[in-house]
């Protein structure tokens, strides 16, 4: 094949794969249909290599999460976030505390596991990425606790909402129970969206929430594995989603225009998880290797489960 054809070749596979992103936009693309078609282009091979799609995805999650805060009610998101810190601050060390156990139980590599159990705790890959440089973690370690908690976010995306609705569970146990039990802030979004507006509400409010504890949970486990703290990152686009919550309530006469954005934010959404779909494919599924992922699985169920029961039942 001339170096011509292998160019044209290119330039289509190319055109195809922002064809099918842009396809998600519509709202008869949901979520999960969104996360196979990326991961079939990605078996498929039709994934464009010369793009930063893990940097475009992190940006336009971001701006989507932001969009989103012009859609939520200050006084709903003070109330929901209330109700919900018991429940987050609880999950969180009952999560590093099992993860701990766990760890040293199935011999897994130290490091690997507090990032798998980070990860869970708080919010994927986004608690993975802050913790990992802060107790020096190689990046082995790094690619396997994000291949984990990638799985079982893909998981989630199926599991979560039909259970809700054989549990018969209302819009605001939903979510809170979305926000607390599944790993990145995209599915949390894009389970909740799927389940309905106030579960997507609640589940964003409370999510953000928990993600606050990505600096101080950095923090104690740069001391735990002597560290650098100074390599934490920090979460801006928590700051500016709040931003946004506030904006909506002192500006109400723009109303109509918030309801547009938050409409659209949550297209944009579904966008991300077919970028993040793309960037799963069979090679890193078998990277996440039995033991880490057991570990996943057994954390998963252990917060899913406790958080289930609570919210309830209790």
């Amino acid at each position: 094949m001339s170096l011509s054809n292998t160019i044209k070749n290119a330039q289509t596979s190319d055109y195809f794969f922002f064809a099918v992103a842009l396809l998600c936009l519509l709202p008869f693309i949901s979520s999960p249909v969104a996360l196979i078609l990326g991961f079939t282009l990605a078996s498929l091979g039709l994934v464009p290599t010369h793009f930063n799609l893990a940097s475009l995805t992190k940006k336009l999650l971001s701006y989507s999460i932001i969009g989103l805060g012009f859609g939520i009610h200050l006084d709903q998101a003070i109330e929901a976030s209330k109700q919900g810190l018991g429940l987050i601050v609880a999950s969180i060390f009952f999560t590093l505390i099992i993860g701990y156990l766990l760890t040293k139980l199935l011999k897994i590599e130290q490091k690997t596991g507090h990032l798998i159990a980070s990860g869970t705790a708080i919010c994927g890959g986004s608690a993975i990425a802050a913790v990992a440089p802060a107790i020096n973690a190689r990046d082995d370690q790094t690619s396997l606790a994000l291949a984990t908690v990638f799985v079982l976010n893909s998981v989630a995306l199926f599991v979560f909402p039909a259970l809700g609705h054989l549990l018969e569970m209302s819009q605001h146990a939903f979510g809170t129970w979305a926000a607390i039990a599944i790993h990145d802030t995209s599915s949390v979004v894009g389970a909740a969206g799927a389940y309905g507006d106030e579960a997507l509400k609640t589940a964003t409010t409370l999510k953000l929430a928990r993600a606050l504890w990505i600096i101080p949970i950095a923090f104690l486990s740069a001391l735990m594995f002597k560290g650098d703290s100074k390599k934490i990152g920090v979460p801006y686009f928590i700051v500016f989603y709040c931003v946004a919550i506030l904006f909506a309530h002192f500006v109400p006469d723009l109303q109509p225009v918030y309801d547009q954005v938050f409409t659209v934010s949550k297209r944009v959404l579904v966008v991300c998880l077919f970028l993040i779909g793309s960037g799963i494919t069979i090679q890193k599924l078998r990277a996440s290797g039995f033991q880490p992922l057991l570990l996943g699985i057994l954390l998963w169920l252990s917060i899913g489960l406790g958080s289930l029961t609570y919210i309830q039942w209790l």
